[in-house]
This record gives structure tokens, sequence and C-alpha cells, in this order.
């Protein structure tokens, strides 16, 4: 589902960016740490740690070998590099990290409590852990509910296909208690909520043609004539700005803690 960065960032991945940066800001990690991006994907949060929190070095992990090579070559910053490896066995030493993160990807890890005992594992103690996810529910990742919703009304088969009703880690609560129960100490959440502002409706939709994640998935399999009578619902129902943009927000939890000692 997840293979091409070229397909990923006009959909979502624009949007990781922002959320990326003021999570790494909230995590206030001493600079100079040796870090590891746990389905590191594009590259968002690898970026974002390069730019703001004063590395030594990062390491970014993915299955993807189309998410690595376009990261490695977005990214030409020496202190990066990116290892294909499995979240739930990461090729690295026990206590070798300062900090292990992961951003948008824990609800398509089939082991999630193993890939955050892997991230666990591999921070010395003291050491930082910090996950982020969007908010699907009402309010959250307003681009894609509003998808979801329109959807629904059609069919009320693709209810079932809703990140909302498929992925509960979603929330603060859910977040929280994924990190105390790996045994990470002084676990804080938060809500990161950014302008997700498309120029029209054909910047809004295309996105959704390109055949790569839940919703886009979803588009695919659909008849043309059901095509397009979504593509009219959503047409319809997105809020408009006088010049014609579509003036939405996406909001993601964040949770951090630390590995005791």
């Amino acid at each position: 589902m997840w293979a091409a960065g070229e397909s990923y960032e006009p959909y979502v991945g624009r949007w990781s960016r922002p959320v990326a940066a003021r999570f790494v800001r909230w995590l206030d990690a001493a600079p100079g740490g040796s870090w590891r991006d746990v389905g590191c994907g594009t590259g968002a949060v690898t970026r974002a740690v390069l730019d703001a929190a004063e590395p030594a070095t990062v390491t970014g992990i993915d299955p993807s070998e189309g998410y690595l090579a376009y990261a490695r070559a977005h990214i030409g910053d020496r202190r990066a590099r990116f290892v294909r490896a499995d979240a739930a066995r990461l090729p690295f030493a026990d206590s070798s990290a300062s900090a292990a993160v992961s951003g948008l990807v824990l609800n398509f890890v089939p082991d999630v409590r193993r890939a955050v005992a892997e991230m666990v594992r591999v921070v010395r103690p003291g050491g930082l852990v910090g996950v982020y996810l969007w908010d699907y529910g009402e309010g959250g990742m307003e681009a894609i509910r509003a998808f979801w919703d329109a959807a629904t009304a059609l069919d009320g088969r693709a209810r079932a296909l809703d990140e909302a009703v498929r992925f509960p880690l979603c929330t603060r609560a859910a977040l929280a208690g994924l990190l105390a129960g790996a045994g990470l100490v002084d676990v804080e959440t938060r809500a990161i909520r950014v302008p997700t502002p498309f120029a029209d409706f054909d910047d809004y939709w295309t996105p959704f043609l390109g055949g790569q994640g839940p919703a886009p998935s979803y588009v695919a399999a659909l008849p043309e004539e059901r095509r397009d009578e979504l593509r009219e619902r959503l047409r319809a129902a997105l809020p408009r700005a006088a010049d014609g943009s579509i003036p939405l927000h996406a909001r993601a939890w964040a949770a951090k803690g630390h590995r005791a000692d």
C-alpha cells in the first residue's frame, strides 16, 4: 500500500512535514545525539530532526525501498543515512541511540507493541522515545475525514475502510497507554494541529487518484460512475474561501517518554 514517495507526497506527505517540525521541537531533546527514525517513509521526521534537534547522526528505517530512495534523493545531509529494515526487528544494538521516533507509521505495523519495545530497546537508559499519528476522528485530519464521510454516505461498506474505524490507536489515551505499557516513564502527550489548505478542488481531489493509501485504494476500485458521484459529493461538501481555496486543518496526537534508568 505504501511504496512510492512520488504518490505519497501530494496525498498526505506534504502535511506530515509541518507536523514533524512541531513534533521534534516538542521533544526538546539534547543536541548531539544519535537518532533512529522508525518507519521514516519519505523522510519528514528525519528532515525535522536534522533541522531542529542538532543531532550527531540520524538513521531512517523503512521496509519500502521506494520510500528510502525518495528520502536519500531529497535529504543530502551527511549526518543522515537510510536502512531497509522491519520496525519489529531493528538492526541496532541495545542502548545504541539517544532517541527513537516514529511518525504516522505505527498504524501500519502488524505488531505495534513489539515495534515500540524495539524502540525502547535501542535507546540508552534515560533515552527518549516519541511517536505521533493522525487523528482520523471528527475534527482531526479533516481532508480524510471529509472523504470517508462522503464515501460512507454513498456506500455503507466504505465504513469498514475508514481509518477512524480501523485504527483505534489514534487517540491521546491510546498512545499514552502504548508508551507506558512499554515501560517508558514520564509519558506526556499533546495535540499538534496544522493548517492544510488546498488551492482548489483539483488540488484536493487529484491525490486521491494516486492509488496509494486506504482512501486512494478505495477510489481506484470504484467504477467510473461511482467515482464521479463521490467526487461531486465532496465538491459540494467541502468549505470554500472567497478565492476558491479549501481551508482545512489536520490534528495529530503525539506522545513521548523516557526509558527508565
